[in-house]
């Protein structure tokens, strides 16, 4: 018997005996050590197990590339990082129909190459860091990127929205930081939004705040506001990933789209963001919160432990 099928046997014995996924992982642990299972392999066929899985067996997965590795196959590799030093793992596993693991290992240790970042210069270009990471051997030189100049202008938005749209949003003034008092006003403002825009909302009482921990969130005068004004908020876990849709689809979507572009004023920068903000489709808000959604159920799975980058 494997050890990981070993692994989960244990895992089906505590889940059968009452244990929660955090126990049973723990015991794990004292049993194990570092050849445990991660915490999120463990919680996956802890999550299986209980919905009546029985067999400890790994899935057959169909199509699965092949991992061979062969002087055939690593000459290709070689040639194609030669005409394109920006090619990912992936989308070298995809060219080959080799597996993921396969082409990591013929890059790392046949060819003895590293994906590094490029050095920055002090110059300007579009090109952001993230697009710029290559392959190299041991003893080629570090690629070169110009370095973009700092933008001496920053704008702050605040964006509150629903599964249909945007129901408030607002520029911050110049040099004004968000404090627990500059939030209370800005939640004056939003309260009589959702009663313009979401009036069946506010007549009902059923919409409800969710933002993250942010000091200025959780200020006690700021809980004290809501408080008074029948304001609900959706409890934000201190351990987990990203659970606030701006922090994980708005914001990104918006960056990206602005990414690379420079703006002379305030004023630019204010117009373009929000001619990005208003091209976001009600279909995008949908599936934000359909999204919003799975990651809360991963959250509660875990039992609100931290899991990200398991």
């Amino acid at each position: 018997m494997s050890e990981n099928t070993e692994q989960r046997v244990c895992i089906k014995f505590c889940h059968k005996l009452g244990k929660t996924a955090t126990e049973t992982y723990q015991m794990l642990l004292l049993a194990y050590g570092d050849e445990t299972m991660s915490r999120a392999r463990v919680f996956e066929w802890f999550k299986r197990f209980k919905e009546g899985r029985t067999t400890v067996e790994s899935d057959e997965r169909e199509g699965r590339p092949s991992t061979s590795r062969n002087e055939e196959i690593i000459q290709k590799i070689r040639t194609a990082i030669r005409g394109n030093r920006r090619l990912t793992i992936m989308e070298l596993s995809n060219e080959f129909q080799i597996s993921f693991r396969s082409v990591q290992t013929i890059l790392t240790t046949d060819l003895d190459m590293r994906r590094v970042a490029a050095k920055f210069l002090p110059k300007l270009l579009s090109e952001t860091k993230v697009q710029s990471p290559q392959w190299k051997t041991p003893d080629s030189p570090r690629p070169k990127k110009a370095r973009q100049v700092r933008s001496q202008v920053k704008v702050m938005l605040t964006v509150f929205f629903d599964y249909q749209g945007v129901v408030h949003h607002e520029y911050a003034p110049k040099g004004q930081t968000i404090t627990k008092e500059y939030y209370i006003d800005v939640l004056r403002r939003l309260r009589d939004a959702v009663r313009r825009k979401r009036p069946e909302f506010k007549e009902s009482g059923s919409w409800k705040l969710h933002h993250d921990n942010a000091p200025a969130h959780s200020a006690h005068v700021v809980q004290q506001f809501l408080a008074k004004h029948g304001i609900p908020v959706v409890s934000q876990p201190p351990y987990s990933p990203d659970l606030a849709p701006c922090d994980f689809f708005l914001f990104p979507k918006i960056k990206m789209a602005l990414k690379g572009k420079r703006f002379q004023n305030v004023d630019e920068i204010k117009q373009n963001a929000t001619e990005q903000l208003r091209g976001v489709s009600k279909n995008d808000f949908h599936r934000c919160f359909q999204k919003w959604q799975e990651r809360w159920r991963t959250c509660m799975d875990s039992e609100g432990a931290y899991f990200e980058g398991d």
